[in-house]
């Protein structure tokens, strides 16, 4: 997978978390506006951006997610690779439930994160 293919999934992740953003900043707003349907208008708002976000999005791919992980792996975290498919119930990514691939490319976000941070 090349880096735009990489650009374009973090792109992508960017504009879900400005959906949610906005969709709490809408909900904090009803929340302290002062009427008394603020609970209401919370829970009814997000869930809406929500479904509305996830129909926009495109569903992450096989591909996008091997190079997520062969990126992390040549970085030296291979054994962190490793236990990440593990904790999915796979050996290879290939095992790996198409569904769960949006969690696990997040996951995958996470290895390498915090690293020199000893000192």
């Amino acid at each position: 997978m090349s880096k735009m293919s990489e650009l374009d999934l973090c792109i992508g992740e960017l504009r879900n978390a400005a959906q949610s953003l906005t969709a709490v900043a809408d909900s904090l707003t009803a929340l302290f506006s002062g009427n008394g349907n603020a609970d209401t208008e919370a829970k009814v708002s997000t869930p809406s951006a929500k479904s509305e976000a996830k129909a926009k999005t495109k569903p992450v791919t096989l591909e996008q997610v091997r190079a997520v992980l062969a990126e992390k792996s040549r970085s030296g975290h291979t054994a962190d690779v490793r236990e990440l498919l593990l904790k999915h119930g796979a050996t290879k990514l290939s095992e790996i439930n198409p569904a769960e691939f949006e969690t696990l490319l997040g996951e995958a976000a996470t290895i390498g994160l915090g690293e020199g941070e000893d000192g």
